[in-house]
Parts: structure tokens; sequence; C-alpha cells
């Protein structure tokens, strides 16, 4: 396990100081983090805080599950349409470089998470890990959060589930593999073209690795699974572009747990399109168009999904298992 005064500032650092922090540093016309000289700054140029955190859980309304849990806040994936960015609002940061250059590492989560999931009130609903931010961001392979947390479940008899674009899931298959109450890795390819990629996911390892990993832990007896989203109008979208995706995911043998368009909330919103006008300046007005709120207009994911269920067909790759 990583040394704690590797990480520490001061003792007990918690989501609230780092919000007090940044609010006064907005006030004095300062970067919130020079606040902290201590903040360990990695090869990837983010900066790691250590905090402590009251719970570890969290009870999310509107999702397809009850409870969340990500280890860390913000995450060096930097992928840009990322809708965990808006989340950085609560800590006074902004959604854009804050999101992926400055990184919060829950410290105790284990033990706080041990202490909730030992509770005689406990159901053992089943929790996803990963929803805001990547579990197996880089830091994970130092910090082991994840891992701890995954010990956690085991030891407790609680299923969960795994969202993720790191390969380094494939570390843990050990204790993936023993999970009685069972476990769910989602492998988040949303579109294997290099450039689409390279532009949108900048922090990530490549499509074909993610495959590669899905497959290897289907082979170790994990219930594996590809989420082919978010789809990005007129990046990921073209109909060769989504067959290539589709008949990647088809030759690994990894099956397709569902696909969606990118859908742009406030806090997000306003990154992605600035982000447009920097690679692709020719999509902004389109955008524009497509999206009057939040997501983008029915008629148009309708006619992405009924894309998908042709191609899917096409390429001889079943439809997403039901639950």
């Amino acid at each position: 396990m990583l040394a704690r005064k590797q990480f520490s500032l001061f003792p007990q650092t918690t989501l609230r100081d780092v919000a007090d922090a940044m609010r006064r540093a907005h006030a004095e016309g300062a970067e919130g983090f020079d606040l902290w000289p201590e903040a360990r700054r990695r090869a990837d140029h983010a900066r790691y805080v250590d905090v402590d955190v009251r719970s570890a859980l969290t009870e999310c309304k509107g999702m397809p599950f009850r409870w969340a849990l990500n280890p860390y806040r913000g995450c060096t994936h930097a992928c840009e349409y990322c809708y965990a960015r808006k989340y950085q609002r609560h800590l006074e940061m902004g959604a854009g470089d804050d999101f992926s250059s400055v990184i919060l590492v829950k410290r105790n989560l284990a033990a706080v998470l041990r202490r909730e999931l030992t509770r005689a009130s406990w159901a053992r609903e089943s929790v996803a890990i990963g929803t805001a931010t990547d579990p197996y961001q880089p830091i994970e392979g130092e910090a082991r959060l994840t891992r701890a947390a995954i010990e956690v479940f085991v030891a407790t008899n609680t299923p969960f589930s795994i969202t993720t674009k790191g390969p380094m899931v494939v570390r843990d298959v050990d204790l993936l593999a023993q999970a009685a109450a069972g476990a769910k890795v989602f492998m988040s390819v949303p579109s294997t073209d290099e450039t689409a990629w390279s532009r949108l996911e900048p922090g990530t390892a490549p499509p074909a690795q993610r495959l590669r990993a899905a497959r290897l832990l289907r082979d170790r007896g994990v219930d594996a699974r590809v989420l082919m989203m978010p789809l990005v109008p007129g990046i990921t979208t073209p109909r060769p572009v989504v067959e290539r995706t589709l008949r990647a995911v088809a030759a690994a043998g990894v099956p397709l747990a569902g696909t969606c368009v990118a859908h742009l909330e406030a806090g997000v919103r306003d990154h992605f399109l600035a982000f447009l006008g920097r690679d692709y300046p020719d999509l902004v007005p389109r955008y524009q168009r497509l999206y009057q709120g939040s997501y983008a207009r029915k008629t148009y994911t309708e006619q992405i999904a009924s894309m998908i269920k042709d191609l899917r067909a096409k390429v001889g790759l079943s439809a997403p298992p039901r639950e």
C-alpha cells in the first residue's frame, strides 16, 4: 500500500477543505493549489492531493444503480466529453484543466467503505464503481484504492460493477474472479478510430488494448462487456467508423452491453464546444442545432440506434444482454 506520507498535506484534509481553499484562492486571485506546495506532482504533470472522506458510497437517483463508489476525484484520462467534469464546480474548480490536472485521492476510502458495508442496515445492494472518474486511471497503479475497495466488496459478499477505460483492471482479475456475489466489468470503448481516440480521450490507453483486456477477463471467468459510449456526433458516428468499431468488438469476442449518444450537461457543454472550436470548428454550428438542451434531438438518437442495430446484425454481434 502507498505510504501515507507521500500524499499527505496536513492531517485529515477533507473535500470541504479543498473547496474552501479554492474559494479563498479565487478571492485572492491565486491558483488554489499554490496554497498547498506539498501537493505532489507526477510525471503526468497532474497534482495529487490526499484527502479523507466521511462516506465512501454515494446514493444516486435517476440511474440504473442506487449506489456508486469513486476512489478518486478528477481524472487524467481527460476525455473531452466527460459528464463528470461538471462535478468540479462543487469544489470551486473548473470543468477544464482542473478536472484532468488536479486529482483528489481518497486515502481512507477502504476503511470507510468497510464500516458502511458491515452495518446491520446494509442490504448488500450492487455498487457501481467508476461512475464519475475512472477507477483505473494511472494513479491506481500506485495508490491501489480501487483494489482495496474490491477486497472489501469480496469480503462482505457485496455485488459490484466497474466501468473503466483502463486495461489495468486485469491486475485485479484474481479478486474479480472470486467475487461470489457477482462482479461485472464494463470496458468503455466508444470508438476504435485512432484519430477520434487521440483527440477525444487523450489520456487513455488505445482502444485495442482495452478490448484485449476485456477478452482476458472473460477468459478468466469474469463477466466483462463493452460499452460503446458515448458516441460523439460527426466524429465517431459516421457509419464506416461505427462498423469498424463493432467489428473489433465482435472479433474480441466480448458482448456489447450498450451504446448511447453523448449528452452535454451544464458544466460540460461550454468545455466541449470550446474543444470543438479548436479541433472540429466545422461541427460547432451543427452541435448548436443538434443540442437545444443537454441531450441530442430524439430523431437523431433514434437514427443512430437504428444504424447500430443494422450494423450489429451485419457484423454478427448479438444484441446487448438483458438483465
